[in-house]
């Protein structure tokens, strides 16, 4: 006799199909963050609770890693931990803590760049190029270049052991900063200083407008041009570019501290002030055509050697080249002509509207 048998269908509410379907799709990806609550901390593992989907362990290298934080971990307390790996062999979700907490702070420095949160932070060392500065057990770099005006080194001969000396002066003090600059992967953080009272300076620069003529103190000489003090609190820059039309090597042989000067305010952008000098000379090109012209026989003094020959003024601003190729090698140009030394030259090319000049030697008879 044959028996029959009864298959139990049961059906499953499409609701519930449904959850689990969202729970899957929902899995963390690898590197992502997760929280829970811990549910067991054991000698050599922990195991935090992620809801619907699984139950997260911290074990091995990164229990190791991080077990300063879990000495203090409770059960119950919630934390959150970055995926290590979202199935492992025993069906749990491996978590890192201290990755996580790496990540978390590099999501907070985006955030301080995004928001130009300012921060006050020790200084922890200096070297030649600027200051190092920690963050949240990272280290970030302050370059000279973003110090504000009163902690720049101000050096008259541009000495690096000097600049470093006075870069030193400033470990263990607090500065206020912002982030504009960080890289994960690289573990490295850029701070700047002058981000900071950058409203006030806009406030005093709004006192000032593009063309002003203005009576000011030279408040600090480096290689790259002059700092001159407007008032109390406020500094504009004189580039070397704008100092003079003649061509200007060296400000600190120019210059001294204190010494006053007049200048012409020719850019004011995001709170700093660009200076001029030689804004408030005439162009000695503009009308130099009535001067010169070419074929002329004039004298001019050697003040540069470069790759291309030397270059020769004939009076302040208004300056042409020799090129080497009338002399052959560099070794020949040098021994015609001397660095500061007056001669006779003929202009072979002459274009004051580009101020372009070329000259050649004229041998004395």
């Amino acid at each position: 006799m044959k028996k029959d048998t009864e298959e139990t269908i049961v059906e499953v509410p499409l609701s519930f199909m449904a959850t689990l379907m969202a729970d899957v799709k929902n899995l963390p990806e690898t590197d992502s963050l997760v929280e829970g609550p811990v549910i067991s901390v054991a000698k050599s593992c922990v195991y935090v609770d992620l809801g619907p989907i699984g139950t997260g362990i911290i074990y091995g290298r990164e229990f190791i890693n991080a077990r300063d934080v879990i000495k203090k971990l409770n059960i119950g307390d919630t934390i959150t931990a970055k995926v290590v790996d979202t199935n492992n062999e025993d069906g749990y979700i491996e978590l890192s803590l201290k990755e996580a907490r790496q990540a978390i702070i590099w999501s907070e420095a985006e955030e301080a760049i995004k928001s130009k949160k300012s921060l006050e932070l020790p200084i922890k060392d200096a070297n030649k190029g600027g200051l190092i500065i920690e963050w949240q057990g990272i280290q970030g770099f302050l370059p000279a270049s973003q110090l504000r005006s009163e902690h720049y080194p101000r050096i008259d001969d541009g000495d690096k052991d000097k600049i470093l000396g006075e870069l030193r002066k400033l470990i263990g003090k607090r500065i206020l900063v912002t982030i504009i600059g960080a890289s994960p992967k690289e573990g490295k953080l850029i701070f700047s200083e002058k981000e900071q009272g950058v409203k006030e300076k806009r406030e005093i620069s709004g006192k000032y407008s593009d063309g002003d003529e203005l009576d000011g103190s030279i408040s600090g000489i480096v290689y790259f041009g002059v700092f001159v003090k407007l008032e109390d609190g406020i500094e504009g820059l004189v580039h070397i570019s704008e100092i003079g039309w003649g061509l200007v090597d060296d400000p600190r042989k120019i210059f001294k501290l204190g010494e006053k000067v007049r200048v012409k305010v020719i850019e004011i952008k995001d709170g700093k002030i660009s200076l001029s000098l030689k804004a408030l000379k005439e162009n000695p090109w503009k009308d130099a055509e009535k001067r010169y012209k070419k074929g002329d026989t004039v004298t001019g003094i050697v003040i540069k050697f470069n790759n291309y020959g030397a270059l020769v003024s004939l009076e302040e601003g208004v300056a042409g080249l020799v090129h080497i190729s009338e002399f052959g090698t560099e070794e020949d140009l040098r021994k015609k002509l001397e660095l500061g030394k007056t001669y006779t030259f003929t202009i072979t090319l002459f274009d004051a509207k580009d101020q372009k000049m070329t000259l050649s030697h004229t041998e004395k008879k």
